[in-house]
């Protein structure tokens, strides 16, 4: 394990990089600063290594960072129609930050712009990130204490777990929001990498990407990734459902949450890469608003659809919506799940 000054904050505040590595090589490195991701190093079929997260080499442009790049994104991930929930018959009124919705809770001042308190624990080969979130913060009822533990096995699992619980009636749903590209971060589009979905439905939007509430079936539909498909084969099709979001950003509804839900495949590499979660949603981002001509790590320039997002959560909106399970959480009572990431190469 390592531990390196990043830079500083402009109140002058220090932060800090944590880089983990196991017995294969393979690295994570973890910022204080949103609790983000910067780093992912592993290898392809050949034994060749590569960063395969989309980020930056210093602090500061994580300061603006509007793709999200790795951030970890609370209280609540993914968008809330009308900037607006009730809890206990009280309205909730949230920032309007994605026209009258609201988008990963506040753009300018969420948990991805905060500088979080690490704790390293070099026997686990893991370090535990911390943020107490006072009550009334971004519009969210109550005091959360919200802890974060990235670790890193020998199997070559990135595994992130979320723990945390609150002092009033809240809503509490976070995610990871890395962008990952199995070619390499820079190496092109993720167009040719391959994705299987374990989910029978998906969540249909509206005009503004918010949830209609419906469960649609994906079978036979550019949707349908319960075999492996190749992402970019309809992404640029005639589907309303696809024109509305530029490509895909929508909700999957997990058949069987707790084990293995998605995995997606880069055959050049022969990386694979398979997503464990407990949630019963996951959201598929194909990068469709990345910024052309991002200076990237490495001197790598990040263009549109350079990342996929495989983003772990509640099904959007779900606090506004019946028939599906709300991330609302009563005082006292834990939040807690995890995530992984493996890493695999085929032949």
């Amino acid at each position: 394990m390592k531990k390196e000054k990043f830079g500083n904050l402009k109140d002058g505040r220090e932060v800090y990089l944590y880089t983990l590595e196991n017995k294969n090589g393979v690295k994570v490195t973890i910022s204080e600063f949103g609790a983000t991701i910067t780093s992912l190093i592993v290898p392809d079929k050949n034994g060749k290594y590569e960063d395969v997260v989309l980020g930056y080499d210093i602090l500061e442009p994580y300061f603006t960072n509007i793709e999200n790049f790795g951030a970890t994104i609370g209280r609540n991930a993914n968008r809330i129609e009308g900037a607006r929930f009730k809890l206990a018959d009280k309205a909730v009124e949230l920032s309007q930050n994605e026209g009258k919705n609201n988008l990963h809770t506040d753009l300018d001042n969420g948990f991805h712009k905060k500088l979080w308190e690490s704790v390293a624990n070099e026997e686990e080969n893991s370090v535990t990130m911390s943020y107490l979130s006072p009550n009334g913060e971004n519009g969210f009822p109550g005091n959360l204490d919200m802890k974060v533990t990235f670790s890193l096995t020998d199997e070559n699992e990135v595994v992130i777990f979320y723990e945390g619980s609150a002092d009033q009636k809240t809503v509490i749903n976070c995610t990871n929001h890395s962008y990952f590209n199995l070619a390499g971060a820079g190496n092109g589009d993720v167009l040719n990498h391959y994705l299987k979905i374990f989910s029978e439905e998906y969540n249909p939007v509206k005009e503004d990407s918010v949830p209609t509430g419906e469960k649609a079936f994906v079978r036979g539909t550019p949707f349908d990734f319960s075999d492996f498909r190749r992402i970019g084969d309809d992404i640029d099709s005639k589907d309303g459902q696809l024109k509305i979001t530029g490509g895909y950003d929508h909700n999957f509804i997990i058949k069987e949450p707790g084990g293995l839900i998605a995995v997606a495949e880069e055959k050049m590499s022969g990386r694979r890469m398979e997503v464990y979660s407990s949630l019963p949603g996951l959201q598929l981002y194909t990068g469709n608003y990345i910024r052309d001509g991002i200076k990237g790590k490495d001197g790598k320039i990040y263009n549109r659809r350079g990342g996929l997002c495989l983003e772990t959560q509640f099904v959007p909106n779900s606090v506004n919506m019946e028939g599906f399970k709300k991330p609302i959480y009563e005082a006292g009572e834990k939040y807690e799940y995890k995530v992984v990431y493996k890493f695999v190469n085929q032949p």
